[in-house]
């Protein structure tokens, strides 16, 4: 019950931020409709606040938040003087059915969180972004822009590119916007990071859905039911589920963002071009790029691509050169001055793009058809529908059905065609160049081409369902048409969300609580500095958020500003399937997987994995995890001290067959021991491990089974845990056997 309080509660915070803002900023024409701006204008009054407080130097937004509050109850009150507190309350009950279908879309998306974990967590599909958004919000949640104590100093460390600390790496850099939202509505809730920052993705999906309806009236002019259905269609989309279950606000926002800044390009055309209009529209169109510039801050450079191409095509049909010039001033001007505003986001522009360019980001994203256009996917890697080539026939029907949408209504409704093709082609040329990239040099290209989709997804849906104007043609034969393919269309969305929504049922990344135990550790002053051996990303980034007083060192480049170095930290911070006992308080257990280890303590060892193993693999929603070797494994020793050191090991491990393992100790036979296909813990006799790096070889016996997995993997031996014992110098030596 605590997650949908939490949310609705987050969701009620935002609007009451930008209730007030959002009727200041709406044009006066189209005053009366202030209520589809209310998130985004919330979101940005946030982020604005979150901003200043930064610069201004005041340590979080813990110490700020809670004074802030006068701000939307001011501008509230003054907008109430300005429409009338009963004309508002008229504005708000006509749209509240778009706010039914959020309140029925956060609830949905809050669900599968609640049923995971009984508190408030985060989790993911996959994707560790969420692990990183955190970081940047305890940033901003509780440091001050001048302190470097702990990792935030730590330059060695945290230097990307022109930055050389971890708090203006956030300022500059890395998506501002997300993590200042984490901090703000945090501060005032009274949660951590970890708690909200999955919270705020499904709340700005669900808010998304007033700005996706007005796109749909506003832009194509389809009628009050129509719209409905279609920003219903947006918030409860496998397409928009996909980004929520890999946790990407910044995304989120940035869609956002360009509907607002496509819908103000498109109406300001469309109206007496004069600088009373151009100053009307300066508002919404600075809500738009300031959340833009904060979030997603390279899309400025395309986010008018869209809207550029409808007023050139205009342009050259009615010869309107100079009106074109005015229309593109007015559009820029707010730009520049937010831009001014947010000079330190703009100047890291050039930067940003370097770290794009230099990193091949995400992963491979199947390439979506016509079909998949409107949400007719499989699920929760966005598949298309290859079962007896249904992704085929789903993608003719669609093409098909556009083409004699496009032929019916060209000749009555030519301009708002032009709409349509301008807000779709600009946008799906660059998605197609990026899909053949990322073939062509086998990168993950297809990721950027997604990202490029999904944030003008808002502004290319209402134009992906142009069929539905049939409607408008009066024959009973052309509604019976839209109303089976709308049938459809929703049938398969919800098909595809409904997997969506079952894998985040099982969700294989959560911040569990041996995660958040680590928190303790900051106030632990023995714990001077960690280095964080964590095996995987999603364990190291939490890990990161959550230990930001201590110095932190990393084995491999886990992300930006979180570089490899040598490991000067003065513990070891342990994580997978790897654990050691030192005598007399070198080490500490911290859950089933988790353990600190004193890099200064006289029996200090370090073991890890080395060549050989697969990639740790985990039961969702359990604390049960393996690795597989591919046949012969080798474990990696360093003995930093001068004199050998007397170890004994507990394997927890499995075969698929009863087998022989022997351990070679630097080319030597040591111990043998049997294993069998049942999970058992096999104690290895008392083995010697001389000074310096050593390698320890498992080796095991040839198998006798023609059996081959499901997947294909030649496999060795499931290892569950191993726990290493370091003997004293004193004690009684174990006989040889």
């Amino acid at each position: 019950m605590i997650h949908f309080l939490v949310a609705f509660a987050l969701l009620a915070h935002v609007v009451f931020w930008g209730a007030g803002l959002a009727v200041w900023v709406m044009p006066w024409r189209w005053r009366k409709f202030w209520p589809v701006l209310v998130v985004p204008a919330g979101l940005a009054l946030q982020s604005g606040v979150v901003w200043f407080g930064a610069l201004a130097g005041l340590k979080g937004t813990n110490r700020y938040a809670l004074a802030c509050e006068v701000l939307p109850l001011g501008l509230l009150l003054l907008a109430g003087q300005r429409v009338k507190w009963r004309a508002a309350w008229v504005d708000v009950q006509r749209f509240r059915s778009i706010w039914g279908v959020v309140i029925v879309v956060l609830g949905l998306l809050v669900m599968p969180l609640a049923i995971v974990s009984k508190g408030l967590t985060t989790f993911s599909l996959g994707s560790c972004d969420a692990g990183d958004y955190a970081a940047g919000a305890r940033v901003l949640q509780e440091f001050a822009k001048d302190e470097r104590g702990g990792f935030l100093g730590l330059k060695e460390v945290v230097s990307v590119q022109s930055v050389d600390n971890f708090f203006d790496y956030w300022t500059r850099l890395n998506h501002f916007t997300p993590s200042a939202l984490i901090a703000f509505n945090g501060s005032v809730l009274g949660c951590q990071p970890h708690e909200l920052t999955s919270l705020l993705t499904m709340v700005l999906l669900a808010g998304s859905v007033p700005v996706v309806f007005w796109l749909s009236r506003a832009l194509l002019g389809f009628g009050g039911v129509e719209s409905v259905v279609i920003a219903a269609v947006y918030g409860l989309s496998p397409l928009t589920w996909y980004a929520v279950g890999h946790v990407a606000p910044g995304q989120l926002l940035a869609a956002m963002a360009v509907g607002l800044v496509t819908w103000s390009g498109v109406a300001l055309w469309r109206a007496r071009l004069n600088w009373l209009n151009a100053a009307s529209f300066a508002g919404v169109l600075g809500v738009g790029y300031w959340i833009l510039l904060g979030s997603y801050n390279f899309i400025i450079v395309i986010v008018l691509v869209p809207t550029v191409a409808y007023v050139t095509g205009l342009m050259g049909y009615n010869r309107s050169w100079a009106r074109g010039g005015a229309w593109l001033a007015a559009m820029l001007a707010p730009l520049v001055a937010c831009g001014v505003i947010f000079f330190g986001r703009v100047a890291g522009l050039i930067e940003r793009f370097q770290l794009l360019r230099t990193y091949d980001f995400g992963w491979k994203i199947p390439a979506l058809g016509p079909e998949g256009w409107l949400g007719l996917v499989s699920g929760p890697e966005l598949e298309p529908w290859r079962s007896a080539g249904l992704n085929g026939v789903l993608a003719g029907f669609v093409i098909l059905l556009w083409i004699w949408m496009g032929w019916r209504a060209w000749g009555q409704r030519r301009v708002k065609a032009w709409t349509a093709l301008a807000m779709t082609l600009p946008v799906l040329a660059g998605y197609f160049f990026l899909q053949w990239r990322g073939v062509i040099f086998g990168t993950n290209a297809s990721y950027d081409a997604y990202k490029l989709f999904s944030v003008f997804y808002p502004v290319m849906l209402p134009a992906f369902f142009w069929w539905v104007a049939l409607r408008w043609s009066g024959k009973s034969r052309d509604k019976y048409i839209v109303g089976a393919v709308m049938l459809l269309v929703i049938t398969g969305n919800a098909i595809g969300t409904g997997m969506v929504f079952s894998r985040l049922c099982m969700a294989p990344l959560i911040v569990d609580g041996e995660l958040r135990q680590l928190r303790k550790l900051e106030t632990r002053s023995e714990v001077a500095s960690l280095n964080l051996l964590l095996p995987d990303m999603w364990s190291r980034l939490w890990a990161n958020a959550l230990l930001l007083k201590k110095p932190q060192y990393f084995e491999t480049h886990t992300y930006e500003g979180r570089l490899n170095t040598p490991l000067r930290g003065a513990w070891d911070l342990n994580g997978g399937l790897i654990s050691m006992r030192l005598p007399d308080g070198g080490s500490e257990s911290l859950g089933s997987h988790l353990s600190i280890v004193n890099t200064s303590h006289p029996y200090f060892l370090r073991v890890r994995l080395g060549e050989g193993w697969y990639e740790m693999e985990q039961l969702p929603r359990s604390l049960v995890r393996w690795n597989w070797t591919r046949g012969d494994a080798t474990l990696r020793v360093e003995n930093s001290n001068e004199r050998p050191r007397r170890v004994v090991a507990y394997f927890n491990a499995r075969c698929q067959e009863p087998r022989e393992l022997q351990l070679w100790l630097n080319g030597r036979l040591m111990r043998s021991l049997q294993l069998t296909e049942n999970l058992h813990v096999v104690r290895v006799p008392e083995i010697t491990l001389p000074a310096g790096v050593s390698v320890l070889e498992l080796r095991l016996s040839p198998t006798h089974s023609a059996a081959v997995p499901a997947d294909g993997r030649p496999l060795g031996l499931a290892l569950y845990g191993l726990e290493i014992e370091v003997k004293r110098d004193t004690d009684v030596p174990e006989p040889e056997a």
